[in-house]
């Protein structure tokens, strides 16, 4: 049994639990958290899930301390990314596999910055673990799933992966907000979508694209519409978007190949389903990841995942989870090492079917 602590309970770390309990060659060893309200708490109950006999602490010292073979580091890093950062080398040095969705510019860890990647190189060479960063979108929806899909063509022009959501499912005001601009004046500028923001987060995606396909990029290009909302609405989880305000939001990140569009990456964002009625639509419900490879033939796959009461966002969270956590048996057969979802393999779920913890 591999020991894997789980750090952090929000969103992510929520299904982080669930998914370590229910893999047969994990053991869910710590949980640490932020908030004191949480800490001696049990991990199920912070999970959803019956008492699994691991309270969580906010100790992290005596956790890395005990040095566990895994950390599912579940924390965010989008509005604090040094400090998700310094975490991270903290427990790599530690020697732990690391697995996190939190370090955007480290999904194509080869083209990194220096200044990130190189303390991470060096806390694997000093501590002997390992660094896998994946998630859903920037992730799996745009880097194995496309490749694989592309597969099943025979003449593949342009490949279009796209993220269309309804954002007031996400449950994570400060970014919809203020990161991403819902119900903010148009003259607002979000954060995520300054220019270079896109190709910072997901052009590691187009490259990564690029990679599998064996094709070179030449460069990246972004698009970005803005809607506002012609009505006030009201969200269930995130309270009121007043009229005018911004609604709704298309962008892209283009890889040119051979001065083309080839690699698109685009994201269709609303915080209600009444703004922009005419941009693309998920098949049903809040949303869904949809992959088009246009050539011959045309292939269009569309992937919808639920959890926590049916909630898309929750689905979205629990699949990057699914994904990382399935590769720490990998990994801890693997050298340690700085790995990209190029060298880690997508496998079939581990366990027997129907079993699960209630």
């Amino acid at each position: 049994m591999i020991g894997t602590v789980v750090w952090g309970t929000g969103n992510v770390g929520r299904a982080a639990i669930r998914a370590v309990a229910a893999h047969p060659a994990l053991e869910l060893t710590a949980v640490l958290v932020h908030n004191p309200d949480k800490v001696g708490k049990d991990a199920g109950a912070l999970a959803g899930v019956a008492d699994l006999g691991v309270t969580a602490t906010d100790d992290v010292e005596a956790v890395l301390a005990a040095s566990p073979r895994a950390v599912v580091y579940a924390a965010s890093g989008d509005v604090r990314f040094d400090d998700a950062l310094a975490d991270i080398v903290r427990a790599v040095g530690a020697g732990a596999i690391v697995v996190t969705p939190a370090l955007y510019p480290l999904y194509d860890q080869r083209n990194a910055p220096p200044e990130l990647r190189d303390p991470v190189l060096a806390a694997i060479k000093d501590g002997g673990g390992s660094l896998f960063v994946s998630g859903v979108d920037p992730g799996w929806g745009n880097d194995v799933l496309p490749l694989l899909i592309s597969g099943l063509g025979t003449d593949v022009d342009v490949i279009r992966c796209q993220e269309i959501f309804d954002y007031s499912t996400y449950e994570q005001p400060d970014s919809v907000r203020y990161l991403v601009g819902m119900g903010q004046p148009m003259d607002y500028d979000p954060p995520m979508l300054m220019t270079g923001v896109p190709s910072m987060v997901w052009g590691g995606q187009v490259r990564l694209i690029a990679r599998g396909l064996g094709v070179e990029v030449d460069e990246l290009r972004e698009t970005l519409l803005r809607r506002p909302l012609e009505e006030t609405v009201s969200t269930r989880t995130m309270g009121e978007f007043e009229k005018g305000t911004q609604g709704a939001v298309r962008f892209e990140v283009q890889g040119i190949v051979d001065g083309e569009p080839r690699i698109v990456i685009e994201h269709v964002t609303r915080i209600h389903p009444s703004c922009a009625p005419d941009w693309p639509t998920p098949p049903s419900g809040d949303g869904a990841h949809r992959v088009i490879i246009e050539g011959r033939p045309r292939i269009e796959v569309s992937i919808e995942a639920s959890d926590e009461g049916e909630n898309r966002s929750a689905g979205g969270n629990a699949t990057a989870v699914g994904r990382l956590v399935g590769a720490i048996d990998w990994l801890a057969g693997a050298a340690p090492g700085l790995y990209d979802a190029l060298d880690v393999p997508l496998r079939p779920a581990a366990g027997k079917l129907g079993r699960r913890r209630s």
